[in-house]
């Protein structure tokens, strides 16, 4: 069975308009092929129960980024569909919604755990931000759009930049920094608000996620006018134990 014909294959099992499956999506159906593995369950069913998802990313270079669905109703049936999809003993970066933490945690050697919160743009509640310091090039990372603001007093270090994690047909994850020395100006805000714009000229409803504990980070996304979704999903580091 061919990639596409796996993609095809998982289909039921992710909505492509619902912000919740904005990552999965992204990473089953438009990841670069030479960096995906995706092993549906039953690896040749036309119609799978679940899927485990091995994707390259810049995130780690040595671990693969796994995303999955499975019919967690069934613990047992879930934990086959994890044991097909990744070799026993293999360091992985791994998000799932947390109503899969107590088998992910039965399962692996959680080594890291943080907490993500979803936030969407409301348009209603959106006012751009204008700052003529801001300029537009590519990220090196993606070669997608970023915006940038330049500290030209020092050799033009970048001090605050908005970029893509990821885009889909739908929708655009915004990753924004503003270097320490540089907070409180608004500058983040600035280089979030103008990537904002450009996702929602080109036909992108944004996204941004933030770390739980991150509260300057939820607020700036609340003031640029992002509203959490009610999405929760937890990013581990661990290592999958032998199956039990």
């Amino acid at each position: 069975m061919s990639l596409v014909d796996r993609r095809r294959a998982i289909r039921h099992l992710l909505d492509e308009r619902n912000p919740a499956d904005g990552l999965e999506t992204y990473l089953a159906f438009y990841h670069d092929d030479r960096r995906t593995i995706l092993r549906p369950y039953p690896f040749d069913s036309t119609r799978p129960v679940g899927y485990v998802c091995l994707s390259r990313t810049g995130a780690d270079l040595f671990r693969p980024f796994i995303t999955l669905r499975l019919p967690i109703h069934d613990p047992e049936l879930s934990a086959h569909v994890i044991y097909d999809g990744i070799d026993a003993g293999t360091a992985v970066l791994l998000q799932c919604p947390d109503s899969y933490l107590p088998l992910v945690n039965a399962l692996f050697q959680v080594q890291t755990e943080e907490t993500l919160q979803l936030f969407q743009l409301k348009p209603d509640q959106y006012q751009p931000h204008i700052n003529v310091l801001v300029t537009q090039d590519i990220s090196p990372t993606n070669n997608l759009p970023r915006f940038i603001i330049r500290n030209r007093q020092s050799g033009g270090e970048i001090v605050a930049s908005a970029s893509l994690n990821w885009q889909t047909d739908t929708f655009g994850e915004i990753a924004v920094y503003t270097h320490p020395d540089y907070r409180r100006r608004g500058w983040g805000r600035s280089v979030v608000s103008t990537m904002v714009n450009w996702l929602l000229e080109n036909g992108r409803t944004p996204l941004y996620a933030a770390s739980q504990s991150n509260a300057p980070s939820r607020q700036l996304a609340e003031r640029v006018g992002f509203t959490y979704t009610g999405v929760q999903k937890t990013l581990i580091q661990g290592i999958l134990q032998p199956r039990p």
